[in-house]
């Protein structure tokens, strides 16, 4: 049995910055070669990061992006480079470079472009279909297919056409997102394609936050029988050596049902004919085989890894978060401790007359055990003002939620405050729930340079934090932060259940009117009480465009209130 030696370089790019992946890129590849690996695969996109979006659209970008990726083929030697980047002919091509011997040996072109969720492929790339035929290269004596990502979704996609001329490792390079459960998904979908084809799968994923997308890394192999062979742990940068065992094909796979050959209907281009290393089983590497992660461990280390990114990418070292003692910021703030390190974490108390004292103790506690810094700043000075200041435009009115926006405005006023002076950025502390039915206050609460926990619902921010203690091993939530009610503290004896609806009730509910695009009726028709779907519906409506002004957040479920979830402002439709 012949064993191709297999690197998988699952690397955190910057979009955009061409000398610091060029570095990842050459690290990994020397690495790669010093482990005397036959080949090395690169994520999607490499050389530019993805998604660069509209910089595509750039002359200058996309020549910088081809110089960059001729300055590491140069570099390359004996071991084989699969390397993704912008390619441009009579079109753009979303692409991959196969690299050796200091040469670009062979391109392939993405063949299926997705236009859907956080996607916008079309929009930038012609599809590889019209523009070169399928070849299979050989390396270290075994015919290679490659592909991108999408491109492994179909069953009719580019690699049962490889497979059916005989490649026996297929190389599909990836910039998949994160979603809760995706990793799951992938794995088993393409062990059906593997073994479907009768092909081991290569399957390497990008890692690291991108605006308010984060990539979970997760590469893995299966085997031509779609059994997993290896598995790269998620959300930290690895290269992951794996050696691929390759059978002898099967003589039916290279039949058709009339009996003709088909082995030869792709060209071959040979890379490396024969292996860089001993092929006996014996001298095979252990295969790594990373464990899952469990559901509140995965979400938190996505929100993790997205802020971390978010931050560091756009130049802030630090972050401050008003502690308000409530379980929003709470999980913020031990987010951004992990995220940062809690000496770049700053709380900031800001009470007013409403504010009671277990709250105001609580984020002190919180803050301590955290080992964050930690101020108090009132806006009792600031509030009084406005109310002296509004009291005859308001004369003879009673004043409520105008005066409880205020409140959220002052607060909002400060950490932008603290911001300019000390160049931290601010984090919003706004769920999902809340931002769906708009229960916020724009340019209040609201402000802020990332929303971390934008799309998480409510009820999981409760298991966040019930985690965050458990996975400690201690109480660093303060016990009462979770089970007191929520309450924003504008004014006496507040509580959200006075506006909104139980959580256990609105969340359910918004599941389905968000992530599932279900309509009103449609819900109802579930057995949900009309009047309560109708109220939920509608305040989700009227609140799009808040959401508009809000900032970006790490998105984590399968669809975010940002990319993708396009609807308009204005528009009548109650379904």
């Amino acid at each position: 049995m012949t064993v191709l030696r297999v690197a998988l370089a699952q690397l955190n790019p910057t979009v955009g910055d061409f000398d610091g992946n060029l570095a990842k890129l050459v690290e990994a590849y020397d690495d790669a070669a010093a482990a005397g690996c036959d080949v090395v695969a690169f994520p999607e996109l490499s050389t530019t990061g993805y998604p660069p979006e509209d910089l595509v659209l750039k002359p200058g970008f996309v020549a910088d992006n081809r110089a960059a990726l001729d300055t590491f083929a140069a570099r390359t030697g004996e071991c084989v480079a699969v390397v993704g980047f912008v390619d441009q002919d009579r079109d753009l091509y979303n692409a991959a470079a196969v690299c050796v011997g200091g040469e670009i040996v062979g391109i392939y072109h993405k063949r299926l472009l997705p236009n859907n969720a956080v996607f916008d492929e079309q929009r930038y790339f012609m599809a590889g279909y019209e523009s070169d035929p399928l070849e299979l290269f050989v390396i270290g004596g075994v015919k290679v297919g490659i592909s991108i990502c999408e491109d492994i979704w179909s069953p009719f996609g580019p690699l049962a056409e490889q497979a059916a001329a005989g490649a026996e490792v297929n190389i599909n390079i990836n910039g998949s997102p994160f979603r809760a459960e995706k990793d799951l998904v992938r794995e088993q979908l393409v062990s059906t394609r593997a073994a479907d084809s009768h092909c081991a799968v290569v399957y390497v994923n990008q890692v690291g936050g991108q605006d308010e997308l984060v990539f979970d890394g997760g590469s893995f192999v299966m085997d031509h029988e779609g059994a997993l062979l290896a598995r790269a742990p998620q959300f930290v940068e690895d290269l992951m050596i794996v050696d691929v065992p390759v059978p002898p094909v099967y003589r039916k796979r290279l039949l058709d049902p009339r009996g003709r050959a088909t082995e030869a209907l792709l060209p071959t281009v040979e890379v490396s004919a024969t292996p860089r290393r001993p092929t006996s089983s014996s001298e095979s590497l252990a295969a790594p085989i990373a464990e899952p992660l469990g559901a509140d461990k995965e979400l938190y280390d996505a929100l993790v890894l997205g802020t971390r990114d978010y931050c560091g990418k756009n130049g802030f070292s630090d972050v401050v978060i008003g502690l308000s003692g409530g379980i929003d910021s709470t999980i913020v703030a031990c987010i951004a401790a992990d995220a940062l390190g809690p000496e770049h974490v700053h709380g900031v108390s800001m009470p007013s007359r409403y504010s009671s004292d277990h709250s105001k103790s609580d984020a002190a506690l919180l803050a301590e055990n955290l080992g964050i810094d930690f101020r108090t700043i009132s806006i009792e000075p600031a509030f009084t003002a406005y109310q002296e200041m509004l009291s005859g435009a308001f004369a003879g009115r009673e004043v409520g939620l105008t005066y409880e926006n205020i409140q959220s405005r002052c607060r909002g006023q400060l950490l932008m405050a603290l911001s300019n002076e000390f160049g931290w950025m601010v984090l919003t502390t706004g769920n999902k729930s809340e931002m769906a039915v708009g229960y916020f206050t724009i340019y209040g609460d609201s402000v802020g340079g990332y929303a971390m926990i934008k799309d998480v619902l409510k009820l999981r921010v409760y298991e966040l934090c019930r985690y965050v203690n458990e996975a400690a091993g201690r109480e660093v939530i303060p016990v009462d932060v979770i089970t007191k009610p929520p309450s924003a503290e504008l004014r006496p004896d507040q509580r959200d259940d006075d506006s909104l609806p139980p959580y256990e009730v609105l969340d359910p509910i918004l599941e389905l009117y968000v992530e599932q695009d279900r309509t009103a009726t449609e819900i109802i028709e579930l057995g949900y009480d009309e009047a309560m779907v109708r109220r939920v519906t509608r305040l989700v409506d009227i609140a799009e465009y808040k959401r508009r002004q809000c900032p970006p957040g790490v998105r984590v479920t399968n669809k975010a209130f940002g990319k993708d979830r396009r609807l308009p402002i204005t528009h009548a439709y109650r379904g």
